[in-house]
């Protein structure tokens, strides 16, 4: 890492070495910008590399690509020897196909071979591929549903899943040993297509992709009406071409595209922030369905692995539903077509995060699912399907979910699956109303069965190197100042479960859960991906009116802490 000592030095190299027109960008900096641009090298993890585009060693940009992936081809090399290969794909952020080919022409510099998309997918398409030909890795170039500032680049192992941490550790000392100038070994992309050193991946593998969508279908004949209004928004990523193509394939032709947010922009100019967690992100898309009076809103984010939607209520209104909300209509709806039509599993699994509603759990019992509770992110409950394949129990897996509005119905990848996630909440949508029944009504339905369980988000930005210490102080604090038998909103401490030595047979994370009495928890954990310290709160009562009361008690007394730490 960079030391807050040397800084200027590495700056003074890059306005010597680095591409031109990072040489102009870097004339341009003031000294705080340079300071943040080069006090540490962009982190690397399990989830690859994230971080905002521009000139510097904690930026994306060609040079920290290029760098990644040379130590990535020397890891798959040592891994794999002469029969080094990965699959590559790329979204519709700023520089995605300029970060993939760069990407690329190291990788085929080095001896590993490379298959591409020859086009803007969505990530699961990359798992897939992975699986599909056999290679040793893959490498999605995005940032998800981060601002358009944003770029990443993530990666997988020769399983589909993203990289486990034990393997991110080896991949980031083979990283770390790279000269950006100096280490890396590179070719053009044409010349290495020429070469066939690096070939397009074959359509038939995204045709075999969509058919392992549709096979998740659990209608098994029976009817539903499938002309039902829908209004879609790929907010300007990848889920244009898989999602209409699949869902007009499997009859549901009464499509609406929001035209503004319909084809790739990087920019995102009508969603700053497209993440279908974050209500402005469909507004749009809800303007169209007052427009047109669609029974049903979708929007899958720039990456297209999360969805999320909205539907009408009774005074015609459109009311977005969270991902636990969608995540358990899924869940019970799977099961039920499962059960009715004795399609269920021995010992069927449900696999869901740490932060993900509790509900689920109780759900799942009902219909006879275990439950497995996995640490935040979708690559745990990959993992988990994956050790479920190797024992020859793949099948046992029913459903996963995450509360970032991820879904994931079959094993076929190791992600979430924003085209699988949109074409059963289609399915299950049309089944209803089919049969008179509205998402909502069958929302009410659940919480009058299984008691009314209320889980929201908090998010605290801390930007640069004084928000990542100030997030440190904050945990630190949280862990010194918080324990069993203390109270916390009025409210006694039941348990403090802290992950940070691992837990539960999980891995090591920067975790903390607190459960307070009644049926009351919360979740602090500093984000992997953004600089934001996230508070998942959860709160069970008897009905919507007091658990809003008693989050609203909670939220509060979090926000003090994070304040007075």
């Amino acid at each position: 890492m960079t030391s807050t000592r040397d800084y200027k030095k590495e700056y003074e190299c890059w306005l010597e070495r680095a591409d031109e027109s990072l040489q102009q960008e870097l004339r341009g900096y003031d000294e705080a910008h340079i300071e943040d641009s080069f006090y540490k090298n962009l982190a690397f993890g399990t989830g690859g590399l994230r971080g905002v585009l521009g000139a510097g060693t904690n930026r994306m940009n060609i040079h920290t690509v290029a760098k990644a992936s040379q130590g990535l081809a020397e890891y798959l090399r040592r891994e794999y020897g002469n029969e080094a290969s990965v699959a590559i794909g790329y979204d519709s952020r700023i520089n995605s196909d300029l970060f993939a080919k760069v990407a690329a022409g190291v990788f085929a510099a080095n001896g590993v071979k490379v298959f591409i998309w020859n086009r803007l997918l969505p990530v699961p398409t990359v798992s897939y591929a992975v699986r599909y030909l056999g290679t040793s890795a893959g490498v999605m170039i995005t940032a998800s549903h981060n601002p358009s500032q944003y770029n990443g680049y993530k990666v997988y192992g020769h399983d589909g899943c993203q990289i486990t941490t034990k393997a991110a550790a080896e991949i980031l000392e083979a990283i770390e040993e790279v000269d950006i100038f100096d280490g890396v070994r590179s070719e053009s992309f044409d010349s290495a297509l020429d070469s066939r050193s690096i070939s397009y991946i074959d359509e038939k593998v995204f045709d075999s992709f969509l058919q392992k969508v549709k096979n998740q279908s659990v209608l098994y004949g029976d009817d539903i009406d499938k002309n039902v209004s829908i209004v879609y928004s790929p907010l300007n990523g990848t889920g244009l071409e898989p999602v209409t193509r699949i869902l007009k394939e499997e009859g549901y032709t009464n499509i609406t595209l929001v035209k503004e947010q319909e084809n790739p922009d990087g920019n995102f100019p009508t969603c700053p922030y497209p993440n279908p967690e974050i209500k402005e992100a469909l507004d749009l898309g809800i303007e169209y369905c007052q427009k047109t009076g669609a029974d049903l809103m979708l929007a899958t984010d720039p990456d297209c692995d999360r969805v999320g939607i909205a539907v009408r209520d009774k005074s015609g209104e459109y009311k977005l539903l969270s991902g636990n909300e969608v995540g358990l209509l899924l869940l019970d709806y799977i099961c039920s077509q499962r059960k009715k039509h004795s399609t269920m599993p021995e010992r069927p699994l449900l696999l869901k995060t740490i932060v993900t509603i509790d509900m689920a759990d109780r759900i799942g019992a009902d219909y006879g699912l275990e439950t497995i509770n996995v640490l935040t992110g979708f690559k745990f409950i990959g993992e988990q399907i994956g050790i479920l394949e190797s024992n020859g129990e793949e099948d046992r897996y029913v459903f996963g979910f995450e509360e970032s509005y991820g879904y994931l119905t079959g094993g076929y990848v190791r992600d979430k699956d924003g085209v699988d996630g949109a074409y059963m909440i289609c399915e299950m949508f049309s089944f209803y109303k089919t049969r008179g029944i509205s998402l909502l009504d069958k929302l009410d339905e659940l919480y009058a069965k299984y008691g009314y369980c209320l889980n929201t988000l908090h998010s605290y930005k801390f930007d640069g190197s004084a928000g990542m210490a100030r997030m440190k102080a904050i945990m630190d604090h949280t862990r010194q100042n918080i324990g069993e038998g203390d109270a916390f909103a009025g409210r006694k401490i039941i348990k403090v479960e802290d992950y940070s030595q691992g837990l539960n047979g999980l891995p090591k994370s920067n975790v903390l859960k607190i459960k307070l009495e009644n049926n009351i928890s919360f979740v602090v954990r500093p984000s992997g991906t953004e600089p934001k310290l996230k508070i998942y709160l959860s709160v069970s009562a008897d009905n919507r009116e007091l658990a809003e009361n008693v989050e609203r008690e909670i939220a509060g007394a979090c926000g003090d802490l994070v304040a007075s730490a």
